[in-house]
């Protein structure tokens, strides 16, 4: 889950960015909205975290012209701004979710889950694939009952896939959920972590199409 925070207080962005990376967010951070808008048209996130007093552009103008130009990503306010008249003018622009400052960590994780298990079209918090079931929340993955250990990027990968299963997704997608800017990235990072999945989940899980990516089959319910 790769989301886009903008936020131009330092203390509070940090303390974001770590506080969700704990949660297991793949965060890039930015402190303006100019530089919201241009992270935005350049690659994709699955979510956004905006505030709305920003410099150089307001929340509330990258949100109307993210809408405007029919950008769909689920957007989650996360402002001082508390006056009624603020949060009905957010929702009317498109924002998907308001919270106010100060805020519960663990609340904020979970409605961005939330938001995007209804993006999704999702009601289950879980991700079900027969006997296998992963569990966002928790960070924990089943494997006919039994709990698999995974490493962080092979959870992260395996719930990325899992997401989309029935769809193909390239190398760079897929790399662009699981590393966060600056991250140093070996060349067959990737093909490793799909190598350590098959070996713990099977091998008929993640089926590779040569030339595009990677996949699963459509999830069974």
């Amino acid at each position: 889950m790769r989301i886009l925070l903008v936020e131009d207080d330092r203390l509070l962005g940090d303390g974001l960015k770590a506080g969700l990376a704990g949660a297991g967010f793949r965060v890039e951070w930015v402190r303006d909205g100019e530089a919201a808008l241009a992270a935005l048209e350049a690659e994709h996130f699955t979510a956004l975290v905006l505030d709305l007093g920003l410099p150089r552009r307001d929340g509330l103008s990258v949100l109307a012209s993210l809408r405007a130009g029919g950008n769909g990503i689920p957007v989650l306010v996360l402002t001082a701004r508390d006056q009624v008249a603020d949060k009905i003018r957010g929702l009317d622009l498109g924002a998907d979710d308001y919270m106010i400052k100060p805020f519960d960590l663990d609340e904020l994780a979970a409605r961005l889950r939330a938001l995007l298990r209804r993006a999704a079209g999702r009601a289950e918090a879980r991700l079900i694939h027969g006997d296998l079931v992963l569990d966002p929340a928790a960070r924990v993955v089943t494997l006919q009952g039994g709990v698999v250990s995974l490493t962080s990027r092979e959870f992260d990968l395996l719930r990325v896939l899992l997401e989309a299963a029935g769809r193909v997704l390239s190398r760079r997608v897929l790399e662009e959920q699981l590393y966060a800017w600056g991250d140093e990235l070996d060349s067959n990072a990737l093909e490793v972590h799909v190598h350590h999945l098959r070996r713990k989940l099977g091998s008929d899980l993640i089926r590779t199409v040569r030339g595009v990516g990677y996949r699963v089959d459509e999830v069974s319910r």
